[in-house]
C-alpha cells in the first residue's frame, strides 16, 4: 500500500492521507477476517492439530489460536464476522465519497478472502491459494490504493503490483514446506503437497524470477534506470534457493529460506518506495 502510494505522488503528484489510512485500515480488516475463517476451517479439517507443537516454526500456516487454546471457533467466527463488516462499510465509504471504481476491486478482494478456506471453493485447499494471495496483495491492493489516490490506475502501478505479486506469493509458497506432511494429513492440497518438495523448489526459483523480469519490463516502460534498485534482492534470492534446495528435509534448517522470502519481499517494497521518491524529487 506504502508502493502505490509513493507511485501515486511520484507519477500524479497526488496523495491523501486519510484515504490512504482509511483504505489500508479496510484492508488489513479483510485481512484479519480472512485468517479468522482459516483459523476455523484449518482447526475442522485437523491441518493445525497435524503439527506438533514442538514442530511449528514462525512459518507455519495460520496462527493457532484455536489449537492454543487462545479463541474459541465461535471467537473467530465472531472475529470473522465483525471485520468483513467493518471492511464492507469501509468500503462503502471509499465508494461512496472518493472512488466509485473501487468497489469492483474490493469485491474481488472479498471474495477472495471469504473463499481462501471457506466452502465451495476453499481456494487454498484445492491449489489456488498461491494464486488468489497473489492476485489480491499484489494487484488488487496495489492498484486499489492507487486508484483511491489518483483516480485511476496506471501501467506502471500494474507493473509494479505484478512484481510484489508474485514475491508474495512466494513467500506463502515457501511456507507451505514446513507444513507440508500436515497439509498432506489434512487433505490441502496446495501445489508444493501436490508436486511434492522438489519439483516445488524449482517453482520457487522461478517465482523469483518471473519478479525480476516483471521489474526490468518496469524499467523499460518507464525508461527509468532508477526502477532497477529492486534488483538488490537478487543474491538474497539465490540464497534462498539454495538453502531450501540443500534442507528440503531438514525444517530447522530450511526456515532460512522463509525469513529470506519475507525480506526479499520487504526490500523489493522499501526499493520501489525509494525508487518512486528519486524519480519524484531527483530525477524529475
Amino acid at each position: 500500500m506504502v508502493v502505490a502510494a509513493s507511485l501515486a505522488y511520484s507519477f500524479e503528484s497526488k496523495f491523501h492521507l486519510f484515504w490512504f489510512l482509511l483504505s489500508a485500515a479496510g484492508v488489513y480488516l479483510i485481512e484479519i477476517g480472512k485468517n479468522a475463517v482459516n483459523e476455523i476451517v484449518d482447526y475442522i479439517s485437523g491441518v493445525d492439530t497435524f503439527i506438533p507443537k514442538e514442530e511449528r516454526t514462525p512459518f507455519s500456516g495460520g496462527k493457532k489460536t484455536i489449537v492454543d487454546g487462545l479463541l474459541t471457533v465461535k471467537d473467530a467466527r465472531n472475529i470473522a464476522i465483525f471485520t468483513f463488516l467493518a471492511a464492507a462499510a469501509v468500503g462503502l465509504i471509499v465508494w461512496h465519497f472518493r472512488e466509485p471504481k473501487i468497489l469492483y476491486i474490493g469485491l474481488w478482494g472479498m471474495a477472495l478472502a471469504v473463499f481462501y478456506s471457506l466452502p465451495p471453493f476453499m481456494l487454498c485447499y484445492r491449489g489456488l491459494g498461491e494464486l488468489a494471495v497473489g492476485i489480491a496483495f499484489g494487484p488488487l491492493v496495489l492498484c486499489g490504493m492507487y486508484l483511491v489516490l489518483a483516480g485511476s490506475i496506471r501501467y506502471e502501478a500494474i507493473i509494479a503490483s505484478v512484481i510484489l505479486g508474485f514475491l508474495i506469493a512466494n513467500v506463502l509458497w515457501v511456507n507451505q514446506f514446513p507444513d507440508y506432511e500436515a497439509d498432506k494429513k489434512g487433505n490441502k492440497k496446495n501445489w508444493v503437497v501436490r508436486l511434492g518438495k522438489e519439483r516445488s523448489v524449482t517453482i520457487f526459483a522461478l517465482l523469483f524470477a518471473l519478479a525480476y523480469v516483471s521489474d526490468i519490463i518496469l524499467v523499460l516502460y518507464t525508461k527509468n534506470l532508477v526502477f532497477l534498485l529492486p534488483l538488490m534482492s537478487l543474491p538474497l534470492s539465490v540464497k534462498a534457493v539454495k538453502v531450501a534446495k540443500e534442507n528440503l528435509n531438514n525444517i530447522p534448517k530450511f526456515i532460512e529460506a522463509n525469513a529470506l522470502t519475507v525480506q526479499i519481499y520487504q526490500l523489493t517494497g522499501i526499493t520501489l518506495v525509494a525508487a518512486s521518491l528519486i524519480s519524484k524529487f531527483i530525477m524529475h
